[in-house]
């Protein structure tokens, strides 16, 4: 049987056709995918600076908006957040971001780097060398372009005061400008969102309509019912790296604990020279070095012993539910994430609030 000849050429622009059709099939499930999204959910969301996407999760919980795109430039919260949720997040800075690139939606987020106004942080501002103060104006961009009916920024309640009020000053003219109508507040998790830990953050809530603006109120507090026993396990044991045992750390620290945590009821610090506890009952506010030592750690006394706080449990404290997973990854990694992270249930109540007004 005489063969039939394949010009060289063939197998190429095969593989081309393929490529292209492979793509324009994967466009259309993702517009599809989000079309059905969109028939599922009331209000589309987009998130920026998402980190594990505690402020989606608290839109999400309401059963009424659902994040269809998420910017994150850091890859380890991302891998949290893509275990948790069922998009893709777009790893790219946003500053590299076109408008015209973000779907349209209802609702953005955002919680803006926090570094540069926080005491932690060394409250540099607008004038932060590493340019985290001024990514603001970045979501700002995408906010103007976009004009979603309604916008959720969050920060350390600091942002208010720095620099006199004028940093704050500045981002309120700056939405104001933009078409929006601003509310914000200061609100502690203990407080607001049922939560055992001082955490106190500001919230700046923005509609583009004055009429739903006006229907807009902050939730009112709530009684704090849960304790630090509902966030922390006093009674199982963990795995022994986060126990303090005598020599595993230099000088006299394991002696000063076990003299000073006499109580399981209270959340202790070790404050570099002295043992500090918690005298409010409530978990202190989790920052992000709480993996790396020093004053920051939160240490508890269960029935196994001193120890630090578990990632899951910086979690449990951050208002995420049992079910959210947590990646195979360092944990300095899930501890920077839990302190970088906002308090759900305090975004759940707001988001309820936003959602009320909007309807």
């Amino acid at each position: 049987m005489e063969r039939i000849g394949i010009h060289p050429f063939f197998p190429r622009l095969y593989l081309r056709r393929a490529a292209f059709l492979f793509n324009l099939l994967y466009n259309e499930l993702s517009n599809l995918f989000i079309r059905q999204e969109r028939m599922l959910y009331m209000y589309s969301v987009a998130s920026f600076f998402a980190g594990v996407g505690g402020i989606d999760l608290g839109f999400e919980l309401t059963k009424q908006a659902r994040t269809i795109y998420a910017n994150e430039i850091d890859p380890y919260p991302i891998q949290t957040f893509e275990a948790n949720f069922p998009i893709k997040v777009d790893q790219r800075d946003i500053c590299d971001v076109k408008a015209s690139e973000v779907p349209n939606i209802d609702i953005i987020l955002g919680g803006f780097p926090c570094q540069a106004f926080s005491i932690a942080g060394y409250r540099k501002g607008f004038e932060d060398e590493k340019g985290r103060g001024t990514l603001f104006f970045e979501i700002l961009r995408i906010i103007k372009a976009k004009k979603p009916k309604a916008i959720l920024l969050e920060n350390v309640k600091n942002l208010v005061s720095h620099d006199n009020g004028n940093t704050f000053r500045v981002i309120l003219e700056a939405l104001k400008d933009a078409g929006y109508h601003v509310r914000y507040a200061v609100l502690n998790a203990m407080e607001y969102g049922n939560i055992p830990q001082n955490r106190e953050r500001i919230y700046i809530v923005g509609f583009k309509s004055k009429k739903v603006f006006e229907k807009f109120t902050f939730p009112e507090p709530i009684p704090l019912k849960k304790t630090i026993h509902d966030v922390i396990d006093f009674i199982n044991p963990v795995d022994e790296k986060y126990l303090y045992t005598k020599g595993k750390y230099k000088g006299d620290i394991y002696d000063k604990l076990v003299a000073a945590m006499d109580d399981s009821n209270a959340v202790y610090q070790w404050r570099r020279k002295y043992v500090r506890k918690n005298m409010s009952g409530v978990v202190p506010t989790l920052t992000a070095n709480q993996g790396e030592g020093g004053h920051n750690v939160c240490l508890v006394k269960t029935r196994q012993g001193i120890r630090k706080m578990t990632p899951k449990e910086c979690f449990n404290t951050q208002g995420f539910p049992e079910s959210f997973v947590l990646p195979n990854i360092a944990d300095g990694r899930l501890y920077k994430q839990a302190g970088n992270s906002v308090c759900v249930s305090v975004v759940k109540r707001i988001a309820e609030q936003i959602l009320v007004a909007m309807k």
